[in-house]
């Protein structure tokens, strides 16, 4: 620990582990009140029969079992590991870097042999270990909550926003995008609190956007159905595990429609075309075996966005220095 721990790490992990402690702390009791959870999902199964004639139910804390509140907890603990990108993001852009420069604090540092490649170097790849670390530590913690439930429930859905993230490396990289956003934005701001909220709003916008177009990055296939005789209404035959992107019907032209948007007749807003005879049905879809095509195109993507700003916070910072 000694040879890792040296020089401006030494310093950076000393001057912020108030910080670190409070992260290890919520990592030690995420980690503790699943296991808490898991234990209490064995020792009181699902309650079984019909609820007493007064109308009450046995219930564990408020919910239905001990393992329905087990499920919801995890379910809500995978959203909120969407926050953990941001979050990196505002440490690295306020306490790490942005407070140093505003203080001046860094001048010292780049007087003391240490140059200022050297220095933001040092914090980078500080950053980037007790990211990974804590993310790696999360999604553990989640995988031991859900166990085998992990596509089994409709609410650990392969797909789910929060589950698909903490499956998979791209949850990783977003982590990382934080840490280059918050670097960069640290030295060109130069303010606490600003570089903070600034990297907040970048890292968290990337991540919404990336999830609204996600699921466009690689091709779909597509199932389709002949309309029958006696309705305009057909349901298409659903795969297993499927997730659905796009799914209408059609008519004899090909074109697509949404046919409550159009039928009987069009609503205001809706584009629907001329000929409205339903004729077909169609569904594009992702199979499960997509996941991981789409993790690792998303993955590269957000990788070569923080490759370009640590580029960036380091030409920032040759400017400084000058």
């Amino acid at each position: 620990m000694s040879t890792l721990l040296h020089g401006p790490r030494r310093v950076d992990i000393r001057l912020h582990r108030t910080a670190l402690l409070t992260g290890g702390t919520v990592l030690l009791t995420a980690l503790a009140f699943t296991g808490w959870l898991r234990w209490a999902a064995h020792a009181y199964p699902e309650p079984v029969g019909r609820c007493a004639s007064n109308g009450t139910c046995d219930t564990f804390l408020g919910f239905t079992s001990a393992r329905d509140m087990l499920y919801i907890s995890m379910d809500k603990g995978s959203l909120g590991m969407l926050l953990l990108p941001a979050l990196i993001g505002a440490f690295v852009a306020g306490p790490l870097i942005g407070r140093e420069m505003e203080s001046g604090v860094y001048k010292l540092s780049w007087t003391q042999s240490v140059s200022p490649a050297c220095w933001l170097a040092s914090k980078l790849t500080t950053a980037v270990a007790l990211a990974v670390g804590g993310t790696l530590f999360l999604m553990a913690v989640l995988q031991l909550g859900t166990g085998n439930a992990l596509g089994d429930r409709t609410n650990f859905h392969w797909a789910d926003r929060g589950i698909y993230e903490a499956t998979g490396p791209v949850l990783l990289a977003y982590g990382l995008l934080g840490v280059a956003v918050g670097a960069a934005v640290g030295l060109l701001v130069r303010r606490t609190l600003l570089a903070a909220s600034l990297t907040t709003l970048v890292t968290g916008g990337v991540l919404l956007l990336c999830g609204n177009v996600r699921w466009g990055l690689f091709p779909t296939r597509t199932i389709t159905a002949p309309a029958p005789s006696r309705d305009w209404w057909l349901d298409v035959p659903q795969p297993f595990d499927y997730f659905a992107v796009d799914q209408g019907v059609t008519n004899a032209a090909g074109d697509r429609f949404i046919a409550r948007h159009c039928l009987p007749k069009p609503l205001s807003g809706y584009s629907c075309p001329t000929d409205t005879k339903v004729t077909g049905a169609f569904m594009d879809y992702h199979p499960k075996s997509h996941f991981w095509y789409v993790q690792l195109i998303e993955t590269g993507i957000i990788l070569a966005l923080a490759a370009a700003a640590t580029y960036a916070a380091f030409r920032i910072l040759r400017r400084r220095a000058a």
